[in-house]
């Protein structure tokens, strides 16, 4: 796994050195420093999504059990995005540690934090592709037909089908499989508090079932993901070439999508930048432009997630569960 990891961040690593050195450093510096003011008004503005995320997650969470407080929510986002965008963890390590540290919160189980986690993934999935499908409906409006646009309809189709089979799955017995692998797997190894896991799957019916909080739940996912059009365009009029809010929206849907399809390459390096050179040439936005419009959004995700990691550590230091003896306990994975 290691070695995977390894790899793919040297591809990553070397994706964006070419694509610096194809497209001229300088001039994507100039870029980035004219752009300067908007880094922080993106960092401020970005508290908006975050709490979007936030109150998703919580809708889930806690469907049926005492409501646990926003911050502890917040919290556990920004967690979860830094481990995310800033470790080598192909952007799930996040869901795995913020899931065990919402079981030991106020001893929430971790049948219930690992339910709400899988829910709030798979919803935050689906929104995302309605997200895509709504940029690529206007970009239609915005641009004529070409080989490019019928691509990229073609890779939201493929996703919106991925989504569909995941969503799916769950609802055929798909976590229930893993649910049952992973007692046998326990018993035979003699893990400790496996048991907290049996239900999972019912557990995740019940939230789904709970219709109100999840449709308000993705109306929230779909809220966060729309409001990063706005840092588009800040940054973009920063730069000095401003777009419409329709184009910027564009920008943001497709450019998360294709940092979405590099989860296996760590922060999406290069995978990220590809997509808003891609999609930003379409609008009138030069490779250079695409680039640092890119980099510029990737100080804001480090200016959140240094913070969080560390956040994170002191989470993990003081939300002590009550009964460490019900806490899960895994082998440490290489």
């Amino acid at each position: 796994m290691r070695q995977l990891t390894f790899l793919a961040g040297a591809f990553g690593v070397g994706l964006t050195v070419w694509m610096l050195g194809r497209f001229g450093l300088h001039d994507i510096l100039g870029l980035i420093a004219a752009g300067g003011w908007s880094i922080p008004a993106i960092i401020i503005f970005h508290v908006t999504q975050v709490c979007a995320s936030a109150q998703a997650w919580r809708l889930l969470a806690q469907t049926g059990r005492p409501k646990l407080a926003f911050a502890d929510f917040f919290a556990l986002r920004c967690a979860r995005e830094g481990i995310n965008n800033l470790l080598p963890v192909a952007q799930v390590g996040g869901e795995v540690i913020t899931t065990r540290l919402l079981a030991r919160r106020d001893d929430t189980g971790i049948k219930q934090a690992a339910a709400s986690t899988i829910c709030d993934l798979t919803i935050e999935l689906l929104s995302q592709v309605t997200f895509t499908l709504i940029g690529l409906g206007v970009l239609f409006c915005l641009v004529n037909r070409s080989h490019v646009t019928d691509e990229l309809m073609e890779s939201a189709g493929a996703a919106l089908l991925l989504g569909a089979i995941f969503f799916g799955s769950q609802y055929l017995g798909a976590i229930a499989l893993v649910e049952k692998l992973l007692v046998r797997i326990a018993a035979h190894l003699g893990w400790d508090g496996i048991d907290d896991i049996r239900g999972l799957h019912a557990q995740i019916l019940t939230l789904y079932r709970t219709r109100e909080n999840s449709l308000r739940a993705g109306a929230l996912q779909l809220l966060g993901w729309s409001l990063g059009m706005f840092e588009v365009f800040v940054v973009l009029a920063a730069m000095g070439h401003p777009l419409s809010l329709a184009d910027s929206f564009v920008i943001e849907s497709v450019g998360q999508a294709a940092k979405s399809a590099g989860f296996a390459v760590p922060g999406a390096l290069g995978v990220s930048e590809g997509g808003y050179i891609l999609i930003g040439g379409l609008l009138g936005l030069s490779p250079q432009e695409g680039i640092a419009l890119s980099l510029i959004k990737r100080l804001r995700e480090i200016a959140w997630g240094l913070p969080s990691l560390v956040a994170w550590q002191v989470m993990e230091m003081r939300w002590v569960r009550p009964n460490p003896a019900k806490d899960m306990r895994l082998p440490h994975q290489s």
